[in-house]
């Protein structure tokens, strides 16, 4: 019965269990005696003693006395009523005061428990010395060092367990420090490719304009007394803006790879699979599945580029006549499944890849699918052609805006 602990830990039950059987063997040896020693009050010293272990019994089974300090206060004071009773008809009852210490400091508060235990070990002193008749030091001495045992080690428990407590919250701060120290690691990667482009676009296309600038204001101050020099000018300014031109080709080079270049990833599947057919004894069909959305860029590269792979390994590998490229745009997901009718292959051993083939190869497309929380499976069998499916979560981003119309 923990009332200070969320949640009883397997050292506390073994201990609560430890002080239920100490309390039960000192109970029945605390009535042999009396009956053994005989007596006026033997019969009803037994009786209260199975009084006792019918209170204390009842403590663990009532659920109110786990989960409210009141209730648990009050079990326990007719606890030590009942023993109060039986130390009165019997001195073997002092026994059972070291673990009620246990349980005043286990269940009342920090001040009160001390003081419950301090008055139970009073009791426990003056009553025994009553039915010895006389007081002497050594009646004093049982009581007094049991009390000081469970103090120290009651008090001794909930300091090590506030320092676990103290030490899982440090550790659960760290986990939360080191989770913000990754954000702001990729925060600060986002902010320095920023920077890098902004470096690159001020120093290429941003010089270029203002060349661009200069050179139309000189050709007008040339105009009309100098028509050679503003030809000259208009010439100079034309190919500025050809280099300009070219720099923005090679940004957009850089971040988008050229199939996708002014169109969707529908039109550049579409188109791959054109080229393929054109090129090689392969028939491929695209079908578009869905409303197609817009997808952040990472996600098109991804989907095209494992459709590449896929239709890379049909030409060099399946020797089949037909595939099939479908794009699917779903709820939640978009899928491209690539399928042929070639010779197919056990998927647990796929052909030894080609140094020659670029790179495409089914462990690649894996992992460029993983890295965006996607999957790809794979269905084939000798014989039988294959399966291909990329699956990736669908993320949709604002579609760019019309050129000519307002935002």
């Amino acid at each position: 019965m923990n009332t200070t602990a969320p949640a009883l830990t397997v050292t506390v039950r073994a201990l609560t269990w430890c002080l239920h059987v100490l309390t039960a063997g000192l109970l029945a040896l605390a009535a042999v005696r009396t009956m053994a020693g005989g007596g006026s009050y033997a019969v009803a010293a037994v009786a209260v003693a199975a009084l006792l272990g019918l209170v204390y019994a009842a403590g663990p089974l009532l659920p109110r006395v786990g989960r409210s300090r009141r209730a648990a206060a009050v079990w326990l004071a007719a606890v030590g009523v009942v023993w109060l009773v039986l130390l009165a008809l019997s001195a073997d009852g002092v026994w059972l005061a070291f673990p009620l210490y246990f349980l005043q400091l286990h269940l009342l508060p920090r001040g009160a428990g001390l003081v419950a235990v301090v008055a139970t070990a009073l009791a426990a002193i003056m009553t025994f010395a009553a039915h010895q008749g006389s007081f002497t030091p050594a009646a004093a001495i049982g009581p007094t060092l049991g009390a000081a045992v469970a103090v120290a080690v009651v008090w001794g428990y909930q300091a090590l367990y506030r320092e676990g407590e103290r030490r899982r919250m440090l550790i659960e701060e760290l986990t939360t420090t080191r989770a913000d120290l990754a954000a702001a690691q990729h925060t600060a990667g986002v902010l320095a490719e920023r920077e890098r482009l902004a470096r690159e676009i001020h120093d290429t296309l941003a010089q270029g304009f203002s060349s661009i600038q200069l050179l139309l204001r000189a050709t007008e101050r040339a105009l009309p007394g100098r028509p050679d020099a503003a030809a000259r000018y208009v010439d100079q300014a034309r190919q500025a803006a050809v280099d300009n031109l070219a720099e923005a080709r090679r940004f957009v080079a850089a971040l988008t790879p050229p199939a996708l270049e002014g169109t969707s990833l529908a039109g550049a599947l579409e188109r791959l699979c054109v080229t393929i057919s054109a090129r090689h004894r392969l028939a491929v069909c695209f079908h578009l599945s869905g409303d197609p959305v817009p997808m952040p860029t990472a996600q098109e590269v991804a989907l095209l580029r494992v459709a590449q792979s896929a239709l890379a390994n049909v030409v060099q590998h399946a020797h089949a006549t037909t595939a099939e490229v479908t794009l699917s745009y779903l709820d939640d997901d978009v899928t491209v499944d690539v399928v042929d009718d070639g010779i197919g292959f056990h998927p647990d051993r796929p052909p030894v890849p080609d140094p020659a083939d670029g790179g495409f190869g089914l462990a690649a497309m894996r992992s460029r699918m993983a890295a965006l929380d996607g999957t790809l499976t794979i269905e084939s069998a000798h014989g039988h052609g294959t399966a291909l499916a990329a699956r990736l979560p669908l993320t949709r981003v604002a579609a760019d805006p019309v050129p000519g119309t307002t935002p």
